[in-house]
């Protein structure tokens, strides 16, 4: 559903600016998907352009709410007034309805506890009188529905009592599944809502222009929509027996699951994931056949690893070695080349052939005594290197991901078929997935050699300026400047920037993270480190390490700064 609209109207925005947006959205999903949508969807959108003004910002409103009953009497809008007009034609045009009766359950989030024992006061009287306790009147909600829930009254009744609290009209928005098909269709997601209208609408940010068309929308037929909202709803249904502990209701969804055949690409991305999670659970519980199933439905790490753990644990090292040498010849991820080289090896052990020893690492180090004090340690040794160096800054991953989204700005927002389903985008669908760099290869390429021969410093710099404003995820600009950007590019040779770049693009999600703590320039070029700054008791992470082992590679310079605390009473 929508999300709850704030309290408080931007002094610049019309007072009805969520009717306006929610229509703006509708407007936009019929001019995307007009043609997939059902009759029943055509129809609703039809009526709420019909009915009154007053009446579509009231439904907007109750809509976005998390309730599902509203009691007319507290409906209180000030920018609508009296709403009991609005009421009428929503319920006329079948937008809303109202209800003769509640349950117990819904009942409690409608009233106050204070309310509930006015209301059932007899019931509670007499229940007491039975049971031979008196009932206080600091009875909590919780211990009052579990009263009158024994007492197993009438729907009737529970409607009388609460009639008797508020004789006004309890009401509830009718059509949600179909506005949460719109901002399904509208967003591609379901974690996005009408609070990016607003924020776009006060300038608190700005998205890249790109372009949209029908023809390169997310979803290209009802088809493709329906399996998606499958995914969703199969997604649901696996948290909602996880948080049951319902290990029978599990095991029922992966064999519903696996009865299933995807066959659109908007899909994969959720059903991998589905597959993922689901077979990792199962193999917590001691089903790992099924879990085996899942995995080979998959086509995201960590599938291919996890069936190769399980092949082993079955016995069947040589299935377990196979599978391990396709990862390794065609890894979907670095994090896949790591473990299938790690559990490689001990199939070979096992199967009696001589297993390839992986090398040490031996990372250049920094060993470190200072005193604690109130600054970050990535600061602190910051401050205690930066005599050695022309400037020391503490960039982590900030730092790359920003001089990343330079370089390739408009390769990332190229209008690509699915990549762009809205104009409040910060990346494209596919960004984090193996799809980004093998459907945008050729533009990706040659832009790499016009980065390899161009002024390097004056492109990201010139791009700086031209995109900082607006939203992406890799771009900070709050943190890196484009002065940061100047002494990097200057500092740090265009072949080390392109080496790095290539290897975020193999794998987006996963090498946009890791990356060194500090940036430590001198005053010529090629003068320059990347420092990773661990404390007292901390450790190098695997994806860090990744990282490391690639700088070995590539000859580019990065130490490991370990740090140890020392008595400041020493100094």
């Amino acid at each position: 559903m929508l999300d709850a609209m704030t309290s408080i109207t931007p002094a610049n925005l019309s007072p009805y600016y969520y009717r306006d947006n929610f229509l703006r959205l509708c407007e936009s999903v019929e001019g995307q998907y007009g043609d997939l949508l059902s009759e029943s969807e055509q129809h609703f959108l039809q009526t709420i352009r019909q009915v009154p003004f007053e009446a579509q910002c009231l439904y907007v409103r109750l809509v976005s709410r998390s309730a599902n009953w509203f009691r007319e009497s507290q409906l209180n809008y000030q920018e609508l007034g009296d709403t009991a007009g609005a009421l009428d034609d929503l319920l006329e045009a079948g937008l809303l309805a109202c209800a003769t009766q509640l349950s117990l359950e819904d009942a409690a989030k409608l009233f106050t506890v204070a309310e509930l024992r006015a209301g059932f006061a007899s019931h509670i009287h007499a229940a007491g009188q039975a049971s031979g306790q008196a009932h206080s009147r600091t009875l909590r909600k919780s211990d009052l529905l579990n009263l009158l829930e024994t007492l197993a009254l009438p729907a009737t009744e529970v409607a009388r009592a609460l009639q008797s609290c508020d004789p006004g009209r309890w009401v509830t928005p009718v059509s949600q599944a179909h506005v949460a098909l719109l901002q399904l269709l509208f967003f591609g997601n379901r974690y996005q809502s009408l609070t990016d209208f607003i924020l776009q609408d006060i300038g608190v940010v700005t998205y890249y222009p790109y372009a949209l068309s029908r023809e390169r929308r997310l979803f290209p037929n009802r088809a493709a929509l329906d399996e998606h909202i499958l995914c969703l709803a199969l997604m649901d249904e696996y948290y909602a027996r996880l948080q049951a502990d319902d290990s029978a209701g599990l095991l029922e969804l992966a064999a519903l699951a696996l009865q299933q055949r995807l066959a659109h690409a908007s899909s994969m991305k959720r059903w991998s994931a589905l597959c993922n999670r689901l077979g990792r659970e199962l193999e917590r519980r001691q089903a790992p056949t099924l879990a085996l199933a899942l995995y080979e439905q998959s086509h995201r790490h960590p599938a291919r690893e996890r069936r190769a753990r399980i092949l082993e644990q079955q016995g069947e090292h040589a299935a377990a070695l196979r599978l391990c040498q396709d990862m390794l010849a065609a890894p979907w991820c670095e994090a896949e080349v790591d473990n299938a080289t790690r559990i490689a090896a001990r199939l070979q052990r096992k199967l009696g052939a001589a297993a390839v020893k992986r090398p040490v690492d031996t990372f250049d180090e920094l060993r470190l005594q200072l005193a604690p004090c109130a600054l970050s340690v990535e600061s602190l040794v910051a401050h205690h290197l930066g005599p050695d160096w022309h400037c020391v800054r503490v960039v982590e991953n900030r730092l790359m991901n920003t001089l990343f989204a330079l370089a390739f700005w408009e390769q990332i927002f190229a209008p690509l078929p699915g990549a762009f389903s809205h104009p409040y985008q910060s990346i494209p669908h596919d960004m984090y997935s193996a799809d980004f760099y093998t459907s945008r290869k050729a533009m990706l390429e040659q832009r790499i050699d016009e980065l390899a021969t161009g002024d390097l410093t004056a492109i990201l710099v010139s791009a700086y300026h031209q995109y900082h404003n607006y939203q992406c995820r890799w771009l900070h600009p709050r943190a890196v400047d484009a002065q940061l950007v100047a002494d990097a590019c200057t500092a740090i040779p265009a072949q080390d920037l392109i080496a790095i770049w290539r290897r975020m693009l193999f794998d987006p999600k996963e090498n946009r993270r890791g990356l060194p703590d500090l940036l430590a320039l001198g005053t010529r070029a090629g003068d320059y480190c990347m420092i990773e700054v661990k404390a007292p008791g901390d450790r190098l992470q695997d994806h860090q390490k990744r990282w490391l082992r690639f700088f070995q590679r590539q000859g580019i310079p990065a130490q490991v700064a370990w740090v140890e605390w020392r008595d400041p009473d020493d100094d």
